[in-house]
């Protein structure tokens, strides 16, 4: 009875052992133990992937993921330089490169960083034009990456990338930004007429230069034209004569006098 019962105490140890002693970490985790309080002095930086043994009682792990973090950024009231009022938010990558900084440094990396990225998404675009937030995403993307990155680089987290995702504007801005974009339209319309017609008028003034030095050019262009006219066969064609070819048959028989 007392052997059963020192085995079975046995098997319950070595269970609870396994259940309290024995880790299993994935390729993409690491852990930080911590021994009687302080990191394990051999397993400064984390440890893992694979089994880990710890001492039940005296040990503790806390587990960290390496794999890429996807974070969206809530939207944020920005005033932007020119005291326009808009809404954005924002997506952010980052992930951890140091699990011992993420753990020690930081209460919680993960909360920290995304209150470091919105506080960050006011600043840069509070002072940035709405054009530009508009027109220069990539530019504006770079600067909130570098300056976040800055921020969480001592906690041993590394931001790969921060997109803006949507700017919303109020209503009578984007009314505005429609009249501008229609008056910019017409504007370019108007210039590419402009340019047309100053470019027909250098070619008909280069036509009349050379007219002018050869006489003969605007006969041919005459016949020219009347051949073109002659093909449609619906036209009414009016050919200008020379009034001097007309006048024998405009003078008449001369009436006699009183003898």
């Amino acid at each position: 009875m007392s052997l059963s019962f020192n085995v079975l105490v046995v098997a319950l140890l070595v269970l609870v052992f396994l259940s309290t002693g024995v880790r299993v970490l994935r390729e993409y985790e690491r852990g930080v133990i911590f021994r009687l309080g302080r990191v394990a002095r051999a397993l400064v930086g984390g440890t893992g992937p694979g089994l880990i043994i710890l001492i039940p009682g005296v040990d503790k792990m806390v587990k960290v993921g390496l794999r890429t973090v996807t974070m969206d950024v809530p939207a944020q009231d920005v005033i932007t330089r020119d005291n326009v009022t808009v809404k954005v938010n924002a997506i952010i990558y980052f992930r951890v490169i140091d699990p011992q900084r993420a753990i020690l440094q930081v209460e919680d990396y993960l909360f920290a960083t995304s209150q470091i990225a919105q506080t960050t998404l006011r600043s840069v675009l509070g002072q940035s034009q709405l054009d530009d937030i508009l027109s220069k995403r990539e530019e504006i993307n770079a600067a909130l990456q570098r300056i976040i990155d800055q921020q969480t680089e001592p906690w041993g987290v590394k931001v790969a990338a921060v997109e803006i995702k949507n700017v919303d504007l109020p209503q009578e801005m984007i009314r505005a930004i429609a009249r501008q974009a229609e008056a910019e339209r017409e504007r370019r319309s108007k210039i590419i007429h402009a340019e047309g017609e100053f470019q027909a008028a250098q070619r008909l003034s280069e036509a009349a230069d050379i007219i002018s030095r050869n006489p003969t050019t605007l006969q041919l262009r005459f016949l020219q034209t009347l051949k073109e006219l002659s093909s449609e066969k619906t036209s009414t064609v009016i050919v200008p004569v020379p009034i001097d070819l007309l006048t024998p048959f405009l003078g008449g028989p001369r009436a006699k006098g009183p003898e």
